[in-house]
C-alpha cells in the first residue's frame, strides 16, 4: 500500500505551527495514521484490497480496488474502522502520562468529531449514506448527499472566513471538503451508470 500526503495537509500543519504549538505536529500525524490503520484493518476484515492511503486535511483517503463491487455492509464496516480506531486511541491515551495524554485525547477527539459529521465524503456521511442505500437507488441518495453537503459546506466556509485568522485550520479543511464534493458531483453520472449497467448492487 502506497502512503502519500496531500499538499493541503502540509498547509494545515503550517497553520497549526503559526497559530498553535509545533509539538502538536507529531501528535496529529500519529493520530491520523492510527485512524487510517482502523480503516485498513476493517478493509482487510471484509476482504477489500487497499492500493493507496493519502493523508488529507480532515484525515485520510483510501483507494480501494474495485470499490463499487463491495456490498454496502462491507463499505459501512470500512467507514466505521477509522472512528472505532480513534475511540480505541482515546482510551489508550488516557493511560499515558498526563502531558502527553491531554494532547493526544484533544487531537483524537477533534479528528473523531470532524469525521463523524454526516457530510460526504467524511466517515459519518459514508456510514449514513451507505445505510440508506438499501432502500433507495444509489444515484438518488448520492446526489442528495452531494447537494446537501455542498450547500452546508458553503455556509460553514462563509462563517469560517468571517472568523479568520483564528479559524484558519478549519477553513482549510472546509475548502478541501468543498472541492471534493464538487469533484464527486462532476462524476456522479458515471458512477450511477456503472451501477445500473454493470452491477446488481449487493446488500
Amino acid at each position: 500500500m502506497k502512503i502519500t500526503i496531500h499538499p493541503l495537509f502540509l498547509l494545515l500543519l503550517l497553520s497549526i505551527i503559526l497559530y498553535g504549538d509545533i509539538a502538536i505536529y507529531s501528535v496529529i500525524i500519529v493520530s491520523l495514521l492510527f485512524h487510517e490503520l482502523g480503516h485498513f484493518i476493517a478493509a482487510k476484515i471484509v476482504g477489500a484490497h487497499i492500493t493507496q492511503c493519502k493523508i488529507v486535511p480532515y484525515g485520510g483517503e483510501m483507494k480501494i480496488k474495485d470499490e463499487m463491487q463491495l456490498s454496502y455492509n462491507q463499505l459501512i464496516i470500512i467507514a466505521l474502522g477509522g472512528p472505532i480506531a480513534t475511540c480505541i486511541g482515546i482510551f489508550i491515551s488516557a493511560f499515558l502520562p498526563p502531558m502527553l495524554s491531554a494532547r493526544l485525547i484533544e487531537v483524537q477527539l477533534f479528528i473523531l468529531a470532524i469525521n463523524l459529521i454526516p457530510i460526504w465524503p467524511l466517515d459519518g456521511g459514508r456510514i449514513l449514506c451507505y445505510s440508506l442505500l438499501k432502500w433507495r437507488p444509489f444515484s438518488k441518495i448520492f446526489e442528495f448527499y452531494l447537494t446537501a453537503s455542498f450547500y452546508l459546506l458553503t455556509v460553514i466556509i462563509i462563517v469560517l472566513l468571517y472568523l479568520l485568522p483564528q479559524s484558519l485550520s478549519l477553513t482549510i479543511i472546509g475548502l478541501f471538503l468543498w472541492t471534493k464534493v464538487i469533484g464527486d458531483w462532476k462524476f456522479r453520472k458515471y458512477r450511477s451508470a456503472f451501477e445500473k449497467i454493470v452491477m446488481n448492487r449487493l446488500t
